[in-house]
C-alpha cells in the first residue's frame, strides 16, 4: 500500500461560497482521483479512513463539508439560505473541479453516499466523470419503507422537522442521531423530496429546471443492505428511475451484514473501519473503471 499526503483546503464555488475540504494525495502513481459526497448532514471526518484506504491504494480522493454543515457553515444556521439543490448544483460541482485541478490527467469517479449519489444529475459537469459507486442512495420514498420504520420516518419528516424548524429556525437532526444541525430549507426540501416519489424529481419544473439526469449514461454500481430500512430495493428501484440512459445499464449489489460477519451495516456502517472487509468492493470497481477508461 502507498504512503498518503492528506491536507485541508478551502474549494471556492461558482457563487462565491467556500466549502471545506480534505485532499488525500497518494505517494505513487495516480490511478484515478475520487470525489466522496457525503450524505445529508453528514460531515467529512466520517469518510477519513475510507479515504486513506482509496489513497494508499493509489486513488487522489477528496472528501468536504457540504455548505451549512460542519466547518462549511458560516454564521449562525438560522440564516442560512442552503438547499439540497444547491449541494448538487453547486458544491459538488466544484469539488469535481478541484479534484481535477488536483490531479489532472486521470479518470474521475463519484463515491456517493445516500443524498451525495442521489444529487449527481444536478452537477453541470456529471459527464466529466468516469464511473459512479453509490451506497445506500435511493429515493428514500417514505411509502417504500416497511410498516414498522414508515412510522418513525414520518414522525421525523413530517412532525419533527416542521417543529424544529419553527421553534429553533433549524432543524436539530443531531438529537436523534441524524448527523449534523440542518439548515431550514435543508430540511424541508429532504421532506418534500422523500414524500414524494424519486426524490429529486419532485421538484422537476419547480425549482430544478436544468438538470442531467437524463443524459448520464456513466457506469453505475448502486450498493444497499438488506438491513438498511431507508435505501431498501424498492426505494433503489424508485431512484434509478429518475436516471435515463443510466438506468438501462446500472449494477446494483446488496449486502447481508452476516455474510461478511458483522453486526450491521445499515444505511451508514459501510463507511465505518470496522466494515473495511467490504471496501475491497469499491476497489475492485474503481480498479475495473479505471482500467475501461485507459482503453478508450
Amino acid at each position: 500500500m502507498d504512503k498518503t499526503i492528506s491536507s485541508d483546503i478551502k474549494i471556492k464555488c461558482a457563487d462565491g461560497e467556500y466549502i471545506a475540504a480534505t485532499i488525500h494525495s497518494p505517494t505513487s502513481h495516480i490511478k484515478g482521483a475520487i470525489l466522496i459526497a457525503p450524505a445529508t448532514g453528514i460531515k467529512r471526518q466520517f469518510y477519513a479512513n475510507f479515504s486513506n484506504y482509496l489513497s494508499s491504494n493509489g486513488y487522489g480522493v477528496i472528501r468536504f463539508d457540504n455548505r451549512g454543515i460542519a466547518e462549511s457553515l458560516v454564521g449562525d444556521i438560522n440564516n442560512s439560505k442552503v438547499s439540497l439543490q444547491c449541494w448538487g448544483e453547486q458544491d459538488m460541482p466544484a469539488v469535481l473541479t478541484q479534484l481535477q485541478k488536483s490531479f489532472p490527467n486521470t479518470n474521475y469517479h463519484l463515491i456517493g453516499h445516500s443524498a451525495g449519489g442521489q444529487l449527481v444529475g444536478l452537477m453541470h459537469n456529471a459527464l466529466e466523470l468516469s464511473s459512479i459507486f453509490n451506497f445506500a442512495s435511493s429515493s428514500g420514498q417514505l411509502n417504500n419503507m416497511s410498516s414498522s420504520y414508515r412510522l418513525k420516518a414520518n414522525i421525523f419528516m413530517n412532525l419533527f422537522i416542521p417543529l424544529s424548524n419553527v421553534l429553533f429556525g433549524h432543524t436539530k437532526s443531531q438529537w436523534i442521531g441524524m448527523g449534523e444541525p440542518l439548515p431550514k430549507n435543508v430540511a424541508k426540501q429532504w421532506r418534500d423530496w422523500c414524500n414524494g416519489q424519486g426524490y429529486v424529481k419532485v421538484a422537476f419544473g419547480k425549482t430544478v429546471n436544468h438538470h442531467l439526469y437524463d443524459k448520464i449514461s456513466l457506469p453505475s454500481l448502486w450498493v444497499n443492505s438488506t438491513d438498511d430500512e431507508i435505501a431498501n430495493d424498492a426505494n433503489v428501484k424508485d431512484m434509478l428511475s429518475v436516471f435515463g440512459q443510466l438506468n438501462a445499464n446500472a449494477k446494483t449489489l446488496t449486502f447481508n451484514a452476516n455474510d461478511y460477519g458483522l453486526d450491521e451495516i445499515g444505511h451508514m456502517k459501510f463507511f465505518s473501519k470496522k466494515s473495511k472487509v467490504l471496501w475491497p468492493h469499491a476497489l475492485e470497481w474503481l480498479e475495473q473503471q479505471s482500467s475501461n477508461t485507459a482503453k478508450k
